[in-house]
């Protein structure tokens, strides 16, 4: 993600989207219309005005997928944008005993505030509540701890909108294209991760409401080999499909090959993360693959950015409350042919 892209990105982290247009709080008195100036809620200012030096401390899983890579290179090219930032980030890891040990050095090293995606959320609950007690600032990225009382906000995607949207896009299409008793296929991936059965209620929740139901379904593990795997294996089974959703992007390697080895493209197929490979491939329109759901990394960048908001005692500025708000749920937008464009700036290399 470039430093131009990051300074665009609107409200999480430009300035002045309310500016003097000050959002009206409505009249507080029973004096009669006009008497005074109305009480007014005023936005907070120009966050990308340098505030007091802060060194934010950053711990994450280690870079084995990419969208985990992609966490921890937005966080520091977001950190990088400001000059009363230091990020002080420790090396991924997926044991969780070293994780705890690595934030347990952050707080010790008195930073300012911490931003953790926590490999495990109920593990790493206590060292997160550790940081908050000693008066350090918690953002907690996408996998929640286990109290609220670990963390001052809460940053991540929305894991069962995710399936709603990519179950709405396929309703559409099949729609538009007089289809009637589709076949419709799902890869999803690990089955006993809670984001996995959201994303799947949801894809279900979507398709039930236009009248549609998933026909095949299997559960790789978020890796391009297990997604080739099952995807094959899918396709043995069903010798027509309709349309298929993919879980996710890096899995989706695996799910493609497994698709143009059996020289198969009766069926379009929609994606989910939104990388920049299968965006490319969207771009390209060359394929099976007419879209991805995103669920994008960029939130780290946001986590960032909030982060020194917090320590800085500052609000957003295009809010009228003088605190960051406690969560915040990034959107699944849907990205087609269209719209990829517009969205390839937080596409992440799978």
């Amino acid at each position: 993600m470039t430093g131009s892209n990051l300074a665009r990105r609107g409200f999480l982290f430009g300035a002045a989207g309310v500016g003097a247009g000050a959002v009206l709080a409505g009249c507080t008195s029973n004096e009669p219309a006009g008497s005074e100036q109305p009480q007014q809620a005023a936005a907070q200012g120009d966050n990308a005005e340098p505030g007091k030096q802060v060194t934010i401390g950053f711990s994450a899983p280690a870079a084995d997928h990419g969208w985990m890579a992609a966490v921890t290179i937005n966080a520091k090219q977001m950190a990088e944008q400001f000059s009363d930032v230091t990020l002080n980030a420790t090396e991924g890891t997926n044991d969780v005993n070293q994780q705890i040990a690595q934030v347990e050095s952050l707080i010790n090293g008195g930073v300012d505030a911490l931003v953790i995606l926590p490999y495990d959320g109920k593990a790493l609950t206590s060292v997160g509540r550790k940081a908050m007690d000693n008066g350090i600032p918690v953002v907690n990225v996408d996998r929640v701890f286990d109290t609220a009382l670990a963390y001052r906000m809460w940053i991540g995607g929305d894991n069962y909108r995710m399936g709603v949207n990519a179950g709405y896009y396929i309703a559409q299409r099949l729609k538009d294209n007089n289809v009637s008793n589709p076949v419709i296929a799902e890869v999803a991936g690990l089955d006993s991760l809670p984001l996995t059965q959201e994303r799947s209620q949801g894809f279900k929740d979507a398709l039930n409401t236009e009248g549609f139901k998933v026909t095949r379904r299997v559960a790789a593990e978020f890796t391009p080999e297990t997604g080739e795997q099952k995807t094959a294996q899918l396709l043995q089974a069903a010798p027509k499909i309709d349309a298929l959703w993919n879980h996710d992007d890096d899995q989706g390697i695996g799910v493609m090959a497994a698709i143009e080895n059996a020289g198969r493209d009766e069926f379009f197929m929609v994606g989910g993360a939104g990388s920049k490979n299968m965006m490319e491939r969207i771009k390209a329109d060359d394929s099976v693959i007419k879209a991805t759901v995103l669920y994008s990394p960029s939130m780290a960048s946001s986590a960032i950015a909030m982060a020194r908001l917090i320590a800085q005692n500052k609000g957003m500025s295009d809010l009228a409350e003088h605190e960051v708000p406690a969560s915040i749920t990034t959107y699944s937008a849907v990205v087609t042919k269209e719209n990829v464009d517009q969205y390839m700036d937080v596409g992440f290399d799978s």
